[in-house]
């Protein structure tokens, strides 16, 4: 009689709306989570990997054009030449998928 006493109560735990969906709700959390850590984690590596382009491409700069970083268009002349690099990175990359 205890055994099925206790199998009647598992079986409404088990059938009761408002719990399967705080159950629900809290696996969804978790996933969510999850997603926006790994979200999260990339791109804070493609933001160091922007900086430590940026930090290249200053030392050539200067390496090549010393005092450049004095010039009032030292920073357009950095910018211009991430975005050049970026361009033909993509060009490259959709050239790739095409063929």
């Amino acid at each position: 009689m205890a055994n099925l006493k206790n199998f009647i109560n598992s079986m409404k735990e088990a059938l009761d709306p408002k719990a399967n969906l705080l159950t629900f709700a809290n696996s969804q959390n978790l996933d969510r989570e999850d997603y926006i850590k790994s979200l999260s984690a990339s791109e804070l590596k493609i933001k160091s990997d922007e900086q430590r382009l940026e930090a290249m491409v200053r030392k050539q700069l200067k390496d090549e054009f010393p005092n450049i970083e004095k010039s009032a268009s030292y920073d357009l002349l950095v910018d211009a030449v991430i975005h050049n690099y970026k361009s033909k990175q993509l060009q490259a990359t959709d050239d790739v998928e095409i063929k």
